[in-house]
């Protein structure tokens, strides 16, 4: 893992749309650029990347220094791989031929990433005596991230590469992306507006609004703030908690959840062990609220929880409660109706029913 950042102090002005960023982001594991349409996120990519020149500012990877006054580094020198929403393959050439391309571009130097590693890794043997337009837009991703890599870059830069996906070939092309880096250890600005994609990948968030960082830090502590979710206004408010695999039951098809002491049952997951850290996430609408431990329900998970916050817009039927659970944070959505029937106050003990979450991914 590296100490080094990518250090960021930019301004730019395009149209009347104006983009200010002041960021250190840690070059290790994948950092999400999240946001909402016209938030800046491709602007900024473009201008780590070089394709685009701030109006003032500085562009530093670790102690190379990719843009400043009197200093600009041109994107063909830039050691930053790119993936776009496209895949913007060579269309005369095998899937074979694009990666020797990529091979003969990143030219003499260290080799970080060989080519089997990365064939392999990707899932690219059969597609190799292919073209381009044989290929489904999962697979011309997978190919695309293959011939970043072959550059041999210090920095991988991707453009929404799920954007044009349906929702299978995202479910597809998810644990690839995930897989491919993790495995080969290089540092990603991943750009999107969709929290499914955030949760499953990120390690960290720079949220943007309107050509601004809002936001930065743990995926968990980002997308859980309450003053985040409305970036998206398709997200289900919710918050992301990370356990430890406890067990399965294979008669049952459970597996047990530790969540700092508290435990939850949940459908067994593919792939997943014993032991393993995992990352869950729990939408708001999937918690209920008991000021007493229920008895004679359907609902499995009854957690301790103490309610740290609530959060109800007057012109809403509906009130957001943050509850502590442990070492982490759930939270709830009730009708304000609700909140006032069972007279719920911050500081209060309750029980949290969690009904359905979902297993994301692990940790690290």
């Amino acid at each position: 893992m590296s100490d080094e950042t990518l250090c960021l102090q930019l301004r730019s002005q395009r149209g009347e749309f104006r983009l200010e960023i002041e960021a250190a982001i840690p070059l290790a594991g994948i950092t999400a650029v999240f946001g909402p349409s016209g938030s800046g996120k491709t602007s900024l990519l473009r201008l780590i990347a070089g394709l685009d020149r701030p109006d003032a500012g500085r562009i530093a990877l670790g102690a190379d220094v990719w843009s400043d006054r009197g200093v600009f580094i041109p994107a063909h020198r830039r050691p930053a791989g790119l993936v776009f929403q496209d895949a913007r393959l060579f269309g005369h050439l095998t899937v074979a031929g694009n990666l020797a391309y990529a091979t003969r571009r990143a030219g003499p130097g260290e080799t970080r990433f060989d080519a089997e590693t990365i064939i392999e890794t990707l899932d690219l043997v059969p597609l190799l005596p292919r073209r381009p337009a044989s290929l489904s837009g999962g697979e011309a991703q997978r190919v695309a991230l293959a011939r970043a890599l072959l550059s041999q870059p210090r920095l991988l830069l991707l453009d929404e590469p799920m954007a044009g996906l349906d929702h299978a070939r995202k479910a597809e092309l998810l644990p690839y992306l995930d897989t491919a880096l993790r495995q080969l250890e290089i540092p990603a600005l991943y750009v999107s507006h969709s929290v499914e994609e955030v949760v499953r990948l990120a390690d960290r968030v720079l949220a943007l609004s309107q050509g601004r960082v809002v936001a930065m830090g743990p995926a968990e502590e980002v997308l859980g703030d309450l003053d985040i979710a409305p970036l998206d206004r398709e997200f289900e408010t919710g918050a992301i908690l990370a356990g430890r695999l406890v067990d399965h039951d294979h008669r049952l098809q459970l597996s047990r959840v530790d969540l700092g002491g508290q435990v939850l049952e949940l459908p067994m997951p593919a792939a997943l062990q014993p032991g393993d850290t995992v990352r869950l996430r729990i939408r708001a609408r999937d918690v209920a609220i008991a000021t007493l431990r229920p008895q004679g329900i359907s609902i499995r998970n009854v957690l301790d929880a103490r309610i740290t916050g609530i959060n109800a817009a007057d012109n809403s039927p509906y009130a957001d409660l943050l509850l502590s659970v442990g070492s982490g944070q759930l939270k709830a959505r009730l009708t304000r109706a609700s909140v006032e029937a069972l007279q719920l106050t911050p500081g209060q003990a309750v029980y949290a029913l969690v009904k359905s979450a979902s297993f994301d991914r692990s940790p690290g």
